[in-house]
This record gives structure tokens, C-alpha cells and sequence, in this order.
């Protein structure tokens, strides 16, 4: 099965871009006739023939459309500092667009030892791992954000911080599933520091442990994704 993300569908016509016409006709050999298979990142999956074999403007007659496939009941925003080896930070995206998320935010923290990233870059491995799960949601890519501007913005529904430290935290996996809108707080390697999380805890946000373990950054951002998506099984 082979899927491509679209921004272009108008009515019964979609038209892939010049990355994705390139990919499709150059590289898979496809041609007039072929079937295919479209996401827009916004719910909407769609079945399709190729009229046009343009490597740089792929043109598709759609035949069949599926909107809101594969909605979820809930929502999910991580803000995650990015991790100094930045394939790691990538496996943390990718693993995560295929569990389930809406929103991802890279913070920048007090021990964070990176402070650049590429996100062009970045957002193509989302938009690769959204078409290989057969999703048809494109989670939302922020750009690098301060921790200190993030923890003061509107943010709905749960806030939450998972850290290291010693105090009472509330288990994610013991919390209620009847939440269903969460936002969680990841920091980088070096956790977050102690003025940062009561800041935090200032501006609304509740601390809570993701386990026994010790986890790297990226793979607290997988555990949370899964936790929460398991949460909401249980409704």
C-alpha cells in the first residue's frame, strides 16, 4: 500500500507536491493507473488512481474519501526538550506520531544541551512515520519554545510534569482515564532543575512519575504517548 501526505485536495482531485510526486514517480515507478492511497493530515483518507505522472506535480483522481479516520476520543500534547543526540529525538517522534499524539513542542531548558534543531528536518520524519502507521492525522510540530514561555500559555485541559526528583508525584498510569485532554512536560537529560518544576507547579501544572525507572528523555516522551493512549482504553 502505498500512501502519500497531500495539502492540495480539492474535490475529487488531489495533487501530491514536488518531495512526494518525486518519491511516487521516481523512486516507486509509478504511472497512469495506478492505484494509490492519499492523507491530508487532517483526517481526511482517500483512495485514488494517478491521471498525471508528474515527478514534481503528481496528479490523482480520487475515488473514494474516509474522514475522521482514525479520530480518537482524546488529545495529547508533549513538550519535550530536545535530546543532545538528535536521533534519539527523531525515534521520540516517530514512535510517538505512531502511538497517537496532537501536539509535540521542543523546549528549551535550564539543562538542555541542545538549543538548535532543524525542523524541517524534524518534520519530515513526522510526516514519514504518520503515513507508514496509516494515520491520517498530522500531529502539530511547534517550534523550539522556551520552558519558561510554554508553562505561561492557555493550555487546556490536564497539566502535568514528569521529573525525576524526590516529593509527591501522582503515578500517570493510576490517573483517572475520564481525563482526556493532557499536556505533559518532558525534560532534557539532565531532568528538569529544581526552580523549574516549581514554577511549573506554579502556573498549574501537577507533578507525576511515569514508573520506577530511571528513563531517558525520549523514552519518557514514548511512555507518557502510551500510558495516555492506554488511559483512554479503558473508558
Amino acid at each position: 500500500m502505498n500512501i502519500f501526505y497531500s495539502q492540495n485536495i480539492n474535490g475529487n482531485t488531489g495533487i501530491l507536491d514536488e518531495t512526494e510526486s518525486h518519491h511516487c514517480i521516481k523512486v516507486l515507478r509509478q504511472k497512469p493507473g495506478d492505484e494509490v492511497y492519499l492523507v491530508d493530515g487532517k483526517g481526511g483518507f482517500f483512495e485514488g488512481t494517478i491521471t498525471i505522472a508528474d515527478h514534481r506535480a503528481c496528479t490523482i483522481r480520487i475515488e473514494k474519501s474516509h474522514f475522521e479516520f482514525g479520530k480518537r476520543q482524546f488529545s495529547l500534547h508533549i513538550a519535550l526538550a530536545p535530546t543532545k543526540n538528535i536521533e534519539r529525538y527523531e525515534w521520540f517522534l516517530e514512535k510517538a506520531t505512531e502511538i497517537g499524539i496532537d501536539e509535540i513542542t521542543p523546549l528549551i531548558c535550564h539543562h538542555s544541551e541542545r538549543k538548535i534543531i532543524r525542523h524541517d528536518r524534524l518534520e519530515k520524519v513526522i510526516t514519514s512515520a504518520m503515513k507508514q502507521s496509516l494515520k491520517a492525522y498530522h500531529p502539530v510540530f511547534h517550534p523550539l519554545t522556551q520552558f519558561d514561555s510554554f508553562i505561561k500559555m492557555q493550555i487546556p485541559g490536564k497539566k502535568l510534569i514528569a521529573h525525576c526528583m524526590e516529593g509527591n508525584r501522582q503515578d500517570l498510569i493510576k490517573m483517572a482515564p475520564a481525563t482526556s485532554c493532557f499536556t505533559i512536560l518532558i525534560g532534557p537529560e539532565g531532568d528538569f532543575s529544581e526552580m523549574e518544576v516549581m514554577t511549573a507547579i506554579g502556573n498549574g501544572f501537577s507533578p507525576i512519575s511515569l514508573g520506577s525507572s530511571r528513563l531517558r528523555t525520549e523514552t519518557a516522551g514514548v511512555v507518557a504517548c502510551q500510558i495516555v493512549s492506554d488511559l483512554q482504553s479503558l473508558k
